[in-house]
């Protein structure tokens, strides 16, 4: 039978492409941006260190608005938060570093928000049968305009003197949630049913044999590896080249890849490969990071970013849709929905908590590129960590279903 994706599906997957667009508009160059005007690691961790605490508290304090009242609301009121960011960047320009705390406290509200009434939409609307559909177009949306955005940028910013270049960027974003807000009218209203367990996530994770606990254990171990990849990776591509059109230009290159292995992911990737591709995964996203021992040039960065575009569909697909899965394994799960949600996200938090934790620290005592590298090469190892959590999970969830 051919696995397709229903109306509420496309246009979800619609709303979220335009939310990476703008994202990837502006998102890869504004730890540059940033950078630039402060040439400081720890305000980066900071920064980003802010973001994840706004993110985490905003998934748990707003699960209660999502489950009892209008989810809609909530990822409108996340899109439309996340172009008053870039607003108020705009505003201050190079004193935006003034105010590392406050902005990112706003923008980690914003993807707080936005992501929370995503993912609980997405269960709603995809079945164990589709999921992984899904995912590989989400993967798919996100690496084609992970291919237009930064390229789009780099070119821009690269012609235009002074940051004259990064405000026309962010002015494009802020036009682009906007639509994106309208668009999202075109999403049915979803039903409420049943009142929000603020403590769900704690009694999940205290309950003998929980399958929740080696989930959330893989999920932390994902968040320590992404939370400081997240930023460090382009950056460091900056650092190389010097040259903001170099960063759009490996954007494009590794999205490009990215979109070919999502593509196929997508397509091929079925439930019964989920153990043995995250293994997979996980060894080769380890592997690709060893070049960087040798030498930090555009060449490395490059091999490194293409063989992760490769090897990641390979690790991720099966952490998301596990996750997912099991929410729908019982009419209890399905009601909790919302606060299984929340748990998988504040295991992500504390992941990438505890990855930037080790970062500042780093960059604290010794900032050299060289200490940096040993520390990428450490926190790649968490993928392997992660799938050794998960493996017994994956291998029963797939026995369960077959």
């Amino acid at each position: 039978m051919k696995i397709t994706l229903g109306r509420q599906s496309i246009l979800l997957l619609g709303v979220n492409g335009l939310f990476a667009l703008a994202g990837a508009l502006s998102g890869t160059f504004l730890n540059v941006f940033l950078w630039k005007s402060r040439p400081d690691y720890a305000m980066l961790g900071w920064f980003t260190i802010s973001q994840q605490l706004a993110i985490g508290i905003t998934f748990w304090l707003a699960g209660k608005w999502v489950k009892e009242h209008n989810k809609m609301s909530a990822l409108r009121l996340g899109t439309a938060l996340s172009g008053m960011f870039y607003m108020l960047v705009l505003w201050t320009g190079k004193s935006a570093v003034d105010w590392i705390w406050p902005l990112g406290l706003l923008l980690g509200c914003a993807l707080g928000l936005f992501w929370i009434a995503f993912n609980v939409v997405y269960f709603e609307v995809t079945d164990r049968e589709n999921r992984d559909l899904f995912n590989g177009w989400v993967g798919l949306l996100g690496s084609m305009t992970g291919i237009v955005g930064p390229w789009f940028s780099g070119l821009i910013i690269s012609r235009m003197a002074d940051n004259t270049g990064y405000r026309l960027i962010f002015t494009v974003s802020l036009v682009i949630y906007i639509i994106a807000v309208i668009f999202s009218f075109f999403l049915k209203k979803r039903k409420v049913s049943g009142t929000y367990c603020w403590l769900e996530p704690i009694q999940q994770l205290s309950t003998p044999k929980s399958p929740w606990r080696p989930l959330s254990m893989g999920l932390f171990a994902q968040g320590v590896r992404e939370g400081v990849f997240a930023f460090l990776i382009a950056l460091l591509v900056y650092l190389a080249t010097s040259q903001e059109y170099k960063l759009g230009q490996f954007s494009l290159i590794t999205s490009a890849v990215a979109l070919a292995s999502y593509w196929a992911a997508g397509k091929w990737f079925k439930p019964h490969y989920r153990s043995k591709g995250m293994f997979t995964g996980s060894v080769l996203l380890l592997l690709v990071l060893l070049p960087l021992l040798w030498k930090v040039t555009y060449g490395t960065l490059l091999f490194m970013g293409i063989g992760s575009a490769i090897a990641m569909p390979l690790y991720i697909l099966p952490m998301i849709s596990a996750g997912f899965d099991m929410m729908g394994t019982s009419g209890e799960n399905v009601e909790k929905r919302v606060e299984l949600v929340v748990l998988r996200e504040l295991s992500l938090m504390c992941g990438r908590l505890f990855g930037l934790t080790v970062f500042m620290i780093t960059v604290l005592n010794s900032p050299s590129t060289k200490v940096l590298i040993w520390l990428i090469i450490i926190l790649g190892v968490f993928p392997l960590i992660g799938w050794m959590f998960m493996r017994k999970l994956l291998i029963n969830t797939t026995a369960r279903d077959s």
